[in-house]
C-alpha cells in the first residue's frame, strides 16, 4: 500500500501548546483524525493572530483552505499537552502551503504531521487575490517585484 509521505520544512517560526480535550478523542481512546484536522485548524488560527490578521481579514482578504495531508506519528490521548509548530512555505501566485508539527510536550514524540494549502480570496469580489505583500512581510519574506 503506497503511503502519503509529507517532507516538512526545517524551520517552524511559531509555536503554541494545544491540550487534547475530550471531544477530539474517538472511540478508540486516542485523537481522532477528525480532530487532528480541527488542531491544525486551532494552530491556523493562532500562528495567523500572531502575525495580526485572521482567516477572514489578512491586508482585506480571506482564505479557502484548497487542501490538506496529515500523517500519524504517534497516539495522542486525552489531558496530552501538544506543542503545535507552524509556518507557510511553497508560496505561489495565489496562495501557500501551511505545515504544521505536533509534538507531545513532555517528552518530544511527534504526534503528527500536516500540511494545507491555502488560497487568498476577495470575498468582495468573489475572486482569487494575489499573496497580499503584507503577509509575506508579517513572515519576514520579501516582496516579489511586479
Amino acid at each position: 500500500m503506497a503511503r502519503v509521505k509529507l517532507d516538512l520544512p526545517e524551520h517552524f517560526p511559531y509555536s503554541t501548546l494545544i491540550e487534547i480535550g475530550i471531544g477530539h478523542i474517538n472511540y478508540g481512546g486516542h485523537l481522532g483524525n477528525d480532530s487532528a484536522l480541527t488542531l491544525a485548524h486551532e494552530a491556523r488560527l493562532r500562528f495567523l493572530r500572531s502575525l495580526g490578521f485572521s482567516e477572514l481579514d489578512i491586508a482585506g482578504y480571506g482564505l479557502i483552505q484548497t487542501d490538506a495531508v496529515l500523517v500519524y506519528k504517534n497516539q495522542a490521548f486525552w489531558g496530552e499537552t501538544l506543542v503545535a509548530e507552524v509556518t507557510a512555505d511553497e508560496f505561489s501566485k495565489y496562495g501557500c502551503d501551511l505545515y504544521y508539527r505536533f509534538r507531545q510536550q513532555s517528552d518530544g514524540r511527534e504526534v503528527l504531521h500536516a500540511k494545507t494549502g491555502v488560497v487568498f480570496f476577495d470575498y468582495q469580489n468573489k475572486k482569487l487575490a494575489a499573496v497580499p505583500a503584507e503577509f509575506l512581510n508579517a513572515l519576514g519574506h520579501s516582496v516579489p517585484a511586479v
